[in-house]
């Protein structure tokens, strides 16, 4: 099964300039644990989730009101293609500790899969199960 498949294509994003607070009323407003952060033409600059929100600016001291999306983000992106296979996507998700992965076409994001949206599809249940496993073994040692 290919990610295309089964990828969300509504992807809500954000601009690396836009503050960490509208980065999370975001995903308040569309209940999601992280966004691509993209440039104007849609090309992947990073990725915020609500980990470095609290990690990296609120458990700081940082106005999120202020800090730009840049400079919590997560630069070094792990992301997977459309025509790639879902395992593969799921190796991906384990080896980098990470439950999402923006896709990315010719280099702009056209869609988010997650370690749920693998669960969700029966004949992808040792995929889904393997990535869980090492996404949270990794957690545990930590």
């Amino acid at each position: 099964m290919l990610v295309a498949e089964i990828m969300n294509r509504s992807v809500i994003s954000c601009a690396p300039e836009e503050s960490v607070s509208h980065a999370s009323r975001l995903m308040a407003a569309y209940n999601v644990g992280s966004l691509p952060v993209c440039a104007p033409n849609g090309r992947l600059r990073g990725i915020v989730t609500d980990r470095d929100i609290v990690l990296r600016c609120v458990s700081q001291g940082t106005d999120p009101e202020t800090t730009p999306i840049s400079e919590i983000m997560t630069r070094a992106v792990t992301s997977v293609t459309p025509g790639e296979e879902v395992s593969e996507a799921a190796g991906k998700m384990g080896k980098s500790r990470v439950r999402r992965l923006p896709v990315v076409k010719e280099g702009k994001v056209v869609g988010m899969l997650s370690l749920c949206d693998i669960s969700r599809r029966p004949s992808c249940d040792m995929e889904a199960a393997k990535a869980f496993s090492e996404v949270s073994a990794n957690v545990l040692r930590k």
